[in-house]
């Protein structure tokens, strides 16, 4: 089966993006897994799949597939490549796009320089929703590594994040920590792992460790969760740059009961055809 696609990436986190609506695609974990390989596939930190909605009320069924195989909930650096791809390819031509996900919807707008908004919903706080073992919900929480403990947060933005507060980014032991974190007991679906330096109350670096992929070059989720993980402490205003490897991005959250916004450049590098 030849199918065609896009190469594209937000801030250098990079994606294969398949349209279901205009050809027939079936995938699975194996064939995600042989496409994501850099050497002998395309090569992508994530493949995303526009498939036509199930919900009247939506335009676009928006699902993520990490470079494991795995299906995830959500992909902030995704959804804007998504918005940016269905334009492209005309499958639609609002500036306002209405996808559901895994874990709900979200809202895309393309802005006028090119820019992709991404409405990224509500940030769960409750453990039990995250998913996360914990008694009650707190801004932090202490958690037990290999016979360390660390003070972190608990996020979910459609998909689970740890933010740990680090003196230095670069020095932090993204790696090593992110890996036994990701599989860490208390986290029964896995977690995206972040590490965050505050610079400002208005600027804040990040490095992300992404469970079933390891450390990317951004991660739109990530940003959203460090910035709510920041605000929930008092530590941070209610919009912040967050500097990743990959660029800045724009996060704007009120506080509680308000969706989080997310800002950020979507960029195609070529289109291709290939034999599933």
């Amino acid at each position: 089966m030849l199918v065609r696609f896009s190469k594209m990436h937000g801030l250098g986190n990079d994606f294969m993006v398949i349209d279901a609506v205009a050809q027939r695609v079936r995938l699975t974990p194996e064939t995600v897994k042989r496409l994501a390989d850099r050497h002998t596939g395309v090569g992508f930190d994530q493949l995303l799949l526009v498939e036509p909605p199930s919900r009247p009320d939506m335009d676009f069924r928006y699902r993520i597939f990490n470079a494991d195989g795995s299906e995830v909930e959500h992909c902030g650096n995704g959804a804007r490549c998504f918005a940016r791809f269905v334009r492209e390819r005309r499958l639609t031509v609002k500036q306002e796009i209405q996808v559901e996900t895994a874990k709900g919807s979200a809202v895309l707008k393309v802005l006028q320089d090119r820019q992709i908004q991404v409405d990224m919903g509500v940030p769960i706080l409750q453990p039990v929703e995250i998913p996360f073992a914990a008694e009650r919900q707190a801004e932090v929480y202490s958690l037990e590594v290999e016979g360390t403990s660390y003070d972190v947060s608990a996020v979910s933005m459609g998909n689970p994040h740890c933010v740990l507060l680090v003196d230095d980014v670069a020095q932090a032991p993204v790696k090593q920590l992110g890996r036994v974190i990701e599989c860490h007991p208390r986290f029964p679906q896995r977690v995206n792992v972040g590490f965050m330096q505050i610079l400002s109350p208005d600027r804040v670096k990040l490095r992300v460790f992404e469970r079933g992929v390891g450390e990317t070059r951004a991660c739109g989720t990530g940003a959203c969760a460090a910035v709510v993980a920041g605000r929930l402490r008092g530590l941070l205003d209610e919009t912040v740059c967050v500097e990743l490897p990959g660029g800045e991005l724009q996060i704007s959250w009120k506080g509680q009961g308000q969706p989080v916004l997310m800002t950020g450049p979507a960029t195609t590098v070529y289109e291709g055809q290939i034999y599933l």
